[in-house]
């Protein structure tokens, strides 16, 4: 049976518990134990899949299909542990289970409330798949304090009472704000943060502190003293350089030994950093710089594209160089010519993104790389705007477009090179949608196989002819321009095995130039980049040779 690390929040947001989380769970395994994270929001979205990405960041999706928050990424991409459906929850998932069981009559009359009905459902997801790995760590969105959180903190304190003592444990995350005019760090708010979690019930066994500078040793007795907690298990967490640092910065702080003893775990047995060592030795010692344009939608936000920008650092590290992504915002192109923007970079990447506004910018930005030899990687959305950019260019359909743009009544009429997809095969069964269907859970999601075409670019690159990638998508690329598109030079070079949807597109007479309608950038790690991202940063590299 597994022992629970429960990981709780205070003082302020974004401190960084899911990369506390996710580099406790690789020093775990440094140890040799096997892992497995999840993530409880405390918001009512049933998923963050219809939350705009300015709100909430990315959305991250497991093999299985579910829409998840960015942080079970940081949880893949340190630990390798593929997520899955059951590994995320939100408040709204949680109502939404009570309430058709209430609705089936599963409660046999009895009056519904918050205990013991909501927290009994939250228990059940933090059971899910408890014998299947020796440490189950489990992240709390949110700050103690915050109202829509209480049933979270609630269900993991009568779950810690109905395991046996010493299974499960509690790692709170604070911040000692650094105080410039008096020249020190304050610990009252993380003592005040501690005293909120006790007064539910809640001692956490492990601190972990954010701070600009070291803790000096008097602070760290006083943060043991009065929060109750050994000064051993007092962490510091200082900003890091990178964040593939953490594992190796908190082991020297000695977070994993702390957990260790406070499960009374003993002899432990010896960590082998060696994977996270080569890692920061792959970042620290780059041989040159690539800088890569990122032409995109949300590009005010980086959280947008947390999973791109990792990838492209994941093949900077495979290349052993460090990788510039600059972002540009697409609809500047739809005002401006984009030479001026994108001339003096290796490589121009388009990701994915929903709706019209700065599509035409996606398009010119892929004309420009098409026509100037310069390697391009479009993702999703980046795919479908490659394709009406040569659908346009060079297959003479001046008026190709996307029905995800003009099926509303009263536009003038267009060429759908990209249409809405409205039954697909997933598994054994038939999926079907409607452009009218909730929004919520209805696209094309998560794992699905294709079949590259014997010596294409991309079979290449992969090593073999079939692959497994992971989709987030409702409109597809019409097979029957395939031909038109292909006597241009627009090869499609990957496809559903049903041969009916194309996954991947690439220019014949171009040096690097892929569209994938999946999203590569989800699947890859430090330790082990995607072969397309190593590969465009590659072709980025020798792009530059030839500047």
């Amino acid at each position: 049976m597994a022992r629970y690390v429960f990981i709780t929040g205070g003082v302020v947001s974004s401190l960084g518990k899911g990369l506390a989380s996710a580099a406790l769970g690789a020093l775990l395994q440094a140890r040799g134990y096997s892992v497995r994270l999840r993530k409880l929001d405390p918001y009512l979205n049933v998923d963050p899949g219809t939350m705009s990405p300015f709100e909430h960041g990315e959305v991250f999706v497991t093999d299985d299909g579910a829409e998840t928050d960015l942080d079970l990424g940081h949880y893949e991409r340190f630990t390798g542990v593929a997520a899955r459906r059951t590994d995320s929850v939100s408040s709204g998932r949680i109502y939404s289970n009570v309430l058709e069981k209430e609705r089936r009559g599963d409660y046999l009359g009895k009056t519904i409330q918050v205990i013991p009905h909501v927290t009994n459902e939250i228990k059940d997801f933090l059971a899910v798949g408890e014998d299947e790995v020796d440490f189950m760590l489990c992240e709390i969105g949110g700050t103690v304090g915050d109202i829509e959180g209480l049933p979270f903190f609630e269900a993991i304190r009568q779950f810690s009472q109905d395991r046996p003592r010493g299974q499960c444990i509690f790692m709170h995350l604070t911040l000692l704000p650094y105080v410039t005019a008096s020249g020190e760090l304050k610990t009252k708010p993380t003592q005040h943060s501690v005293k909120e979690l006790r007064s539910i019930g809640i001692a956490p066994d492990v601190l972990v502190c954010r701070s600009e500078h070291p803790i000096p040793e008097k602070e760290r007795e006083k943060i043991s003293l009065f929060c109750n907690v050994r000064k051993d298990a007092v962490i510091a967490a200082p900003d890091l350089r990178s964040i593939y640092e953490a594992p190796l910065a908190y082991h020297r702080e000695g977070l994993d030994q702390a957990v260790l003893d406070a499960f009374a775990i003993s002899p432990a047995p010896r960590p082998d950093l060696s994977r996270w060592e080569d890692v920061m030795d792959r970042l620290e010692n780059a041989e040159g710089l690539i800088r890569i344009a990122v032409v995109g939608k949300y590009t005010q936000l980086e959280d947008a594209y947390k999973s791109i920008a990792e990838a492209l650092t994941h093949g900077g590290m495979a290349n052993r160089v460090r990788v510039k992504a600059e972002w540009i915002d697409a609809e500047i192109f739809e005002r401006e010519d984009p030479s001026p923007w994108l001339e003096g970079f290796q490589a121009i990447l388009v990701p994915g993104g929903f709706g019209e506004r700065g599509t035409e910018g996606k398009i010119k930005a892929a004309q420009f790389a098409r026509e100037r030899g310069i390697p391009y990687l479009g993702i999703c959305l980046g795919m479908q705007m490659a394709v009406i950019e040569a659908a346009r260019n060079l297959a003479g359909l001046e008026d190709a477009g996307s029905e995800e743009f003009d099926h509303e009544a009263g536009k003038k009429r267009f060429t759908p090179v990209v249409y809405h997809l409205k039954e697909w095969v997933q598994g054994n069964h038939k999926v079907a949608r409607k452009i009218g269907d909730d929004k919520g859970g209805t696209m094309r999601l998560g794992a699905y196989t294709a079949q590259l075409a014997e010596g294409s670019l991309v079979s290449r690159v992969y090593g073999g002819q079939t692959i497994e990638e992971r989709h987030r998508h409702r409109y597809e690329v019409d097979i029957q321009y395939r031909d038109q598109l292909e006597s241009c030079g627009l090869v499609f070079s990957g496809m559903s095995p049903d041969g009916r949807l194309p996954e991947i597109v690439e220019h014949r007479d171009h040096p690097w130039f892929i569209g994938v309608q999946f999203h590569p950038e989800l699947k890859s790690k430090p330790f082990a980049p995607h072969p397309l991202f190593a590969d465009f940063i590659r072709a980025a590299r020798d792009n530059s040779r030839l500047v």
